[in-house]
């Protein structure tokens, strides 16, 4: 019997607010305070993340200047370079235990980019790996970007697919620290018309979360915040 990923679609949230969120049930899922993986499903903001390999040059703009834009900046944990979230993307933080999977960050990593690339095919936007890249790509433009963080082999950050998303604040930083890169999208990639964008999101939510349960063999199970802390 497949074993369960409690699935938690958080909507819009602030950065920060679910890093916590992300740490906390990171170190219940280390402890076995909560029994099953777990799949947080959001939408942020406009923010700026700079993993653990970020370098000056990633970041043209100073800090000061971005928040005077009204993006957010956070140094995190997380591996890679900078990257930017913000509305229209899908942004999934898986917390598993990868020791009831395999525990091996390669491998993860290998999973989560033929997850998304699983997805994507069903939302018919052909795209694979990059060979000395991580992420999804399509037609050599990246579509989706990964960065993961692993304390007592349970995962946390993940993967941010550009549905609809505006590329335009992509051009304020070099994204994930890849000069020349393409950024781009599903709606880009698809050529969908502005009317079908809230479809095109509820489509991606739904293929992504069937993909990563696939993926690791768990079956995906809808619940709140709330009722996954009154199973733990």
């Amino acid at each position: 019997m497949s074993r369960l990923l409690r699935t938690i679609d958080l909507g819009r949230r602030p950065y920060g607010e679910v890093l916590e969120l992300q740490r906390e049930l990171a170190r219940r899922r280390a402890t076995g305070n909560i029994p099953d993986d777990v799949l947080l499903l959001v939408e942020h903001p406009s923010v700026f993340t700079l993993g653990r390999g970020t370098r000056a040059e990633s970041l043209p703009l100073p800090v000061e200047e971005l928040r005077n834009r009204g993006i957010e900046v956070h140094e995190v944990e997380r591996g890679g370079d900078v990257t930017y979230h913000g509305p229209g993307q899908l942004v999934g933080y898986p917390i598993l235990d990868l020791q009831g999977h395999r525990p091996d960050l390669h491998w993860y990593l290998r999973q989560i980019e033929g997850a998304v690339i699983s997805a994507l095919a069903e939302l018919r936007v052909v795209a694979d790996r990059n060979p000395g890249f991580t992420g999804v790509w399509t037609e050599g433009k990246k579509i989706a970007s990964i960065g993961i963080h692993v304390r007592h082999w349970v995962t946390f950050h993940g993967f941010a697919l550009n549905v609809t998303t505006n590329l335009d604040p992509f051009g304020l930083i070099v994204p994930c620290g890849i000069h020349g890169v393409e950024m781009t999208s599903v709606a880009q990639e698809l050529g969908t018309s502005p009317g079908a964008f809230a479809d095109l999101d509820t489509r991606a939510r739904s293929e992504v979360v069937a993909a990563v349960g696939r993926q690791f063999d768990l079956t995906p199970e809808f619940m709140s915040y709330e009722d996954l802390l009154q199973t733990a």
